[in-house]
């Protein structure tokens, strides 16, 4: 705190006892102390004081960052849930034409409208015809 080397320490000492007197030198020095003590206490507080704002401070400076960058994360969410519940009403709206239109060729298949293309339904094939030995055709 003080630089104070060992020769200035001497004459201060010795000042002190001739101005003060060797009866009343260690009651001095005992009070000198102790107001020596309080001040490197005090100054030790002050100093404790000043580093517990300064990382205060630095905590609120990166709780600020942090939320603003909370809050670009949320604003950049709510521009995706906005653009994907665009998609997904989009979706929507063509799984409901679909149906409507699977409804109507429903309709229309039950009214009796013959298909475009005629293709023989499977399960109404032709049986083979079986042949004998000879190649001629069994009826």
């Amino acid at each position: 705190m003080f630089d104070m080397g060992f020769t200035e320490m001497m004459l201060i000492g010795i000042v002190a006892l001739i101005v003060i007197g060797p009866e009343r030198l260690p009651g001095v020095a005992r009070t000198a102390g102790k107001y020596f003590g309080r001040l490197k206490r005090f100054m030790t507080s002050v100093k404790a004081d000043v580093e517990q704002e300064l990382r205060a401070d630095e905590l609120r400076q990166i709780l600020a960052d942090q939320q603003r960058e909370l809050d670009t994360i949320k604003d950049s969410m709510n521009v995706a849930g906005k653009a994907f519940e665009k998609e997904v009403n989009a979706v929507s709206d063509a799984g409901e034409s679909l149906v409507q239109d699977l409804d109507a060729t429903a309709a229309t298949d039950e009214q009796g409208s013959a298909p475009e293309n005629d293709i023989p339904d499977p399960g109404t094939a032709a049986e083979p015809v079986s042949t004998d030995q000879s190649g001629k055709a069994n009826s």
